[in-house]
């Protein structure tokens, strides 16, 4: 371990995982592209969570363009798993489809609001109108017009 270094760290320093690990970092070392040794929370946390040697066989199973991504994932669901080590990022998720949730209804009580203001300024334009010569479709918008605009100020 110490002493000779290999191909790749002797003229660098070893991966964060490496470095924790406190192995001797090859130019094979399937986590020196993604954990890099300016970064050692990254791997430390991914490791906590997961475990080296999963964390290996997963990498090693992907294709080589796929493993970035799934990098970023792990660390992803790593950081939520120490903030929520139930549910994870699950628990993050079903936070934000709250919220999504509760801003949907916020927005059609705000339309709503908005359409009963339009209608209340319409009334005075539709009532001018002579009642008689709207045609008949016509003649039922501007009913379910005014029961809208009833059920608003209501």
């Amino acid at each position: 371990m110490a002493g000779s270094g290999s191909g790749s760290s002797s003229s660098s320093p070893p991966c964060a995982s490496c470095k924790l690990l406190r192995r001797r970092c090859t130019q094979e070392c399937v986590f020196a592209p993604y954990f890099p040794p300016e970064d050692p929370h990254k791997f430390a946390i991914v490791h906590k969570v997961f475990g080296a040697s999963n964390v290996s066989k997963m990498l090693q199973e992907l294709p080589a363009q796929q493993r970035a991504d799934a990098v970023s994932s792990l660390v992803y669901e790593a950081n939520a798993r120490m903030r929520d080590p139930v549910y994870g990022c699950v628990g993050a998720i079903s936070y934000l489809q709250q919220q999504v949730s509760q801003l949907q209804v916020q927005l059609a009580l705000a339309k709503a609001e908005i359409l009963c203001v339009q209608m209340q300024h319409d009334d005075g334009h539709a009532h001018s109108a002579s009642a008689a010569a709207v045609p008949s479709p016509a003649k039922q918008q501007l009913h379910q017009h005014q029961q809208q605009q009833m059920e608003c100020d209501a």
